[in-house]
């Protein structure tokens, strides 16, 4: 072999661990895997950075490979590689940004102080915490009108974001700069704020605008603008769920900001990302999990990570709908508002539980001198909100479903409203809920929603629509995947039956499209789509779907699909244990609001205000800690290898994740 032949049989030999007997030998044949294949593709990327994962399938063999890779540069030669000296981080930045994080924590604990002006406005009212610092309910609301009402929430972030990126364009700019700084600010702003959340949905567009987003008319838009304001939607354009939108992107030492234009009547669909300088033509479309770069073409449907063409956009959707109801501009807010009441609810059932725990003599002190009792209540007080909030969400998911038929319906309609609600508040309750997903349970929760889910099923933090998802025996569904969700297309909204099959994996972020199936034994790997038709034990990565090799191995039954009942004990008591990091939490809330309490007391409500920030810089400190300290606790160093799913090792890692 010459020189660039052989160093690219020694890159295989590396990642498999053991040389090729022949130019015949193949990847896949000598134990290599998808895993294998993206390892192998890295370490070929030094000399040939245009090589890709769909190549080591496309030519398994070494002789093959060999010339595959060496066609992957024009001249047939490995690209000299190009030494790039990358500044550090400046010191100045990083200073910059932790001294940052104390006036950023109070807008947090603005809320946090305002939450507790109600609680102890209400029980004072109520001859309960006699003791408790007074103040206006009228300085009550305004707190509430600024820190907490999705008006108030969104302002903030508009006038920082407006102060602090006036001038800032499309450029390239140095990383730690004045400009990545300002961007940083903003947006760091934007998220402590909580601008977009479940109550403030609704008002999506309009944040866009008072950004500087140029929104034409009749747009769907259910992701989050960027802070530059740097986007614009032509009118009747569709953003599904999850769509990054930011347009920056940091490349090594250097910032790079780009304007985002979609033109009218596009789509982009759900986990896509629009990178800087993208601009999507009139009627394109593109696929879920794909990348937007340059000009996409109008008219067209693109898919991928360079958004390639796969086929003409548009078909199968009905006409543009009529004007809707000016009603609806009313009804989704309300209705909003509404389900985000969801935790206060469950806090306020909480709460109850707490006070009537207490002793008469110490009630009346206010929280900072009922500290001791009301830590006593806290696990009591956590089952509750927690159970609280099971019942909330169940009860809310199975009305929404009442009535939705699979096909196409307005988004400005009762059943679009429906399908919308139904996903934000499943969105929602992953955090809520945290501790029922990736467990024995959460087979039973998602039966309990609605959907129809088979035996010795695992899944993770899913989300689904209930009424559309059927998941077979043995199937497991990783982090974050996500099954039979909305389409958006010129105002209209399709929902369809999922089906996943018996036994298949779908990896991490991965998709399946209402009306397709996951084939028995098949997967689905980590952010790829599901194929529109598959056969059984069949492999597919990325979007579109590319079918891929995969070797099958002998596994312990008894350790995968089949657990005896021991292990389903074993692991169920571990599962007890993530009620201990719902206790942790609720423990912190109540030393928040303890402490907010004491310096309210003894100095009053505005250097409480003054103080939040550290307050709730010291409250993430120790969630942090106890994380590490429970990740050090319960599992040690992590070595390299590989864990069957029922086995202690996985349990505790689970434990330590809620």
């Amino acid at each position: 072999l010459d020189p660039d032949a052989r160093w690219i049989v020694d890159q295989w030999t590396a990642v498999l661990g053991t040389p090729p007997g022949s130019l015949d030998a193949d990847f896949f044949a000598h134990g290599g895997g998808s895993l294998a294949a993206a390892q192998l593709v890295s370490a070929l990327r030094v000399r040939y950075p245009t090589m890709t994962v769909a190549r080591i399938y496309a030519h398994p063999r070494v002789g093959a490979l060999i010339e595959a890779v060496r066609q992957s540069v024009p001249d047939g030669g490995p690209e000299a590689r190009r030494e790039r000296i990358i500044r550090r981080t400046q010191r100045k930045a990083q200073i910059f940004q932790t001294l940052m994080g104390i006036p950023l924590n109070v807008l947090a604990g603005m809320r946090w102080l305002t939450y507790l002006m109600i609680i102890n406005s209400t029980l004072v009212q109520l001859g309960i915490f006699t003791g408790a610092p007074a103040i206006s309910w009228w300085w009550v609301l305004a707190a509430w009108a600024v820190f907490v009402s999705p008006p108030g929430r969104m302002a903030i972030a508009v006038a920082a974001a407006r102060l602090l990126l006036r001038g800032v364009g499309p450029g390239n700019y140095p990383r730690s700069g004045k400009v990545h700084l300002r961007l940083w600010l903003a947006e760091q702003i934007a998220d402590m704020a909580g601008a977009v959340s479940l109550a403030s949905a609704p008002f999506v567009p309009y944040y866009a605008r008072a950004l500087g987003a140029r929104i034409g008319r009749n747009v769907d838009l259910h992701s989050v603008p960027p802070v530059t304001g740097l986007l614009t939607l032509g009118s009747g354009a569709s953003i599904e769920p999850e769509v990054d939108l930011a347009g920056w992107w940091i490349d090594g030492d250097r910032l790079h900001i780009g304007a985002v234009e979609v033109g009218p009547g596009a789509v982009v669909g759900s986990r896509s990302t629009l990178l800087p300088g993208a601009r999507i033509g009139a009627g394109a479309s593109i696929a879920p999990g794909s990348a937007g770069a340059g000009t996409v073409r109008a008219g067209m449907h693109f898919s991928g990570p360079l958004a390639r063409r796969a086929e003409q956009a548009g078909t199968g959707w009905p006409d543009p709908p009529a004007g809707s109801s000016p009603l609806w501009s009313v009804f989704y807010p309300a209705a909003s508002g509404l389900l985000a009441l969801i935790p206060y609810l469950s806090a306020a059932a909480a709460i109850a539980v707490a006070v009537l725990l207490l002793p008469d003599t110490v009630a009346a002190g206010g929280f900072s001198a009922a500290f001791w009792p009301l830590l006593a209540a806290v696990p009591l007080a956590a089952a509750a909100w927690y159970l609280a909030n099971l019942l909330q969400v169940v009860v809310v998911v199975r009305l929404l479903g009442i009535g939705l038929a699979p096909g196409y319906h307005r988004v400005r309609s009762r059943p679009g409203w429906q399908v919308w609600a139904t996903e934000r508040v499943l969105d929602l309750a992953r955090d809520l809920l945290f501790a029922t997903y990736a467990s024995m349970f959460t087979p039973l929760w998602l039966r309990l929603l609605g959907a129809k889910v088979g035996r010795n099923v695992g899944a993770s933090t899913v989300l689904l629509l209930p009424k559309m998802t059927t998941v077979g025996e043995g199937a497991f569904l990783a982090d974050d995947t996500m099954v039979a969700s909305y389409e958006l297309g010129g105002g209209w909204m399709k929902i369809a039956p999922a089906k996943v099959g018996k036994r298949p994996f779908l990896g991490n972020s991965g998709m399946i499209a209402g009306g397709r199936k996951v084939p028995k034994d098949s997967l689905v790997a980590v952010l790829s789509a599901t194929p529109a038709k598959a056969k059984s034990g069949s492999s597919w990565l990325g979007s579109p779907p590319v079918r891929l090799r995969r070797t099958g191995i002998e596994a312990d039954q008894a350790l995968t699909y089949a657990p005896p009942a021991r292990l389903k004990v074993a692991r169920a008591l571990w599962e007890l244990c993530r009620f201990v990091p719902v206790t942790v939490t609720a423990a912190i809330a109540l030393g928040v609001l303890a402490l907010l309490d004491r310096i309210a007391l003894s100095h009053g409500y505005l250097p409480a205000a003054l103080a939040s920030g550290v307050v709730m810089m010291a409250a993430g400190g120790v969630a942090a800690g106890s994380s590490v300290a429970a990740k050090w606790l319960l599992v040690g160093r992590i070595k390299a290898g590989e864990h069957p799913l029922w086995s202690s090792f996985i349990w505790r890692n689970e434990v330590v994740d809620t």
